[in-house]
């Protein structure tokens, strides 16, 4: 343990993954952490890693109304939230074509309203106490899209623009919003926890099998450990200045750093074009 003072943490998507690294190194650390799970095995389960410092609430994050009511009751009998991880999402995997309405609505609804709705349950109080840091789990599909998990990486962009605003409008406040890009790490979500839209058009065979492929065959494999991600996440607590995006891994770092350049080539060749769209200077509005 360090000397730091010690914080409350709300987290949500503790079962597992790199919600369960970042609950178990915070409690390692001496903090106490509430950590939302879905059923009641896991709960048990989440509890047994500290029975007086890791406590647990059943919570469905699309649940707007039970979200907001579990913040409220946290904040009553456990204490005032320091930190919030919102964690809780899943992968979609297929391509866009192939993928159903109704699977993106329902990714949305957890990785962007399930973690929009947790952000702005926790800001009262946050606000309120004039500090405070939430940070949310993004990917670094939200700064770099890829083939094939077009729903996930639109869900995640959608996320990012959400948080990026936020930090803007909160900053006075002493409140601190950060977003975890994390790449390629040796959990489940690319295993059993990845949901996958139902091949229906040979036409993409050729581009998607070999994707989808190789990330089972990656599953397990990966370069990424999560509980090294959860340090990382642990120090940005207590530098004065934490970052408003903070990828994680080395394969995040060239991935996201490729997907910039790209903005950056187009930015660049059409900067001309961009500009036409302009009235002259000087001209009159009308």
């Amino acid at each position: 343990m360090n000397d730091a003072p010690r914080k409350t943490f709300l987290i949500t998507g503790v079962s597992s993954g790199l919600g369960r690294a970042f609950a178990t190194a915070a409690l390692r650390a001496g903090h106490t952490v509430v950590g939302t799970v879905r059923k009641e095995s896991d709960a048990e389960t989440f509890t047994a890693l500290d029975p007086e410092r890791a406590h647990v609430r059943l919570l469905d994050v699309t649940d707007e109304q039970e979200v907001f009511a579990v913040v409220r009751e946290v904040e009553e009998s456990v204490g005032a939230i320091d930190v919030l991880i919102a964690n809780a999402g899943y992968g979609l995997e297929g391509t866009f074509e192939e993928t159903p309405m109704a699977a993106l609505r329902a990714q949305f609804e957890v990785n962007v309203f399930g973690a929009a709705t947790t952000v702005q349950a926790v800001l009262p109080f946050m606000r309120e106490r004039r500090r405070g840091h939430i940070l949310a789990v993004t990917s670094m599909g939200g700064l770099a899209a890829f083939p094939g998990v077009s729903a996930y990486c639109g869900s995640k962009y959608a996320l990012e623009g959400i948080l990026e605003s936020v930090g803007k409008e909160v900053a006075g406040f002493g409140i601190h919003v950060t977003a975890l890009e994390p790449g390629s790490f040796r959990t489940d979500w690319a295993g059993r926890s990845m949901v996958r839209a139902p091949r229906t058009i040979a036409a993409y065979d050729e581009l998607f099998e070999p994707i989808r492929a190789a990330r089972r065959t990656a599953s397990g494999q990966q370069l990424g450990d999560p509980a090294k991600a959860a340090a990382a996440v642990l120090h940005v607590l207590d530098v004065p200045r934490p970052p408003a995006h903070l990828v994680l891994g080395s394969d995040a770092l060239r991935l996201v750093r490729a997907g910039r350049e790209a903005v950056d080539h187009d930015l660049d060749a059409w900067e001309d074009l961009s500009r036409s769209t302009d009235f002259p200077v000087g001209a009159e509005i009308k």
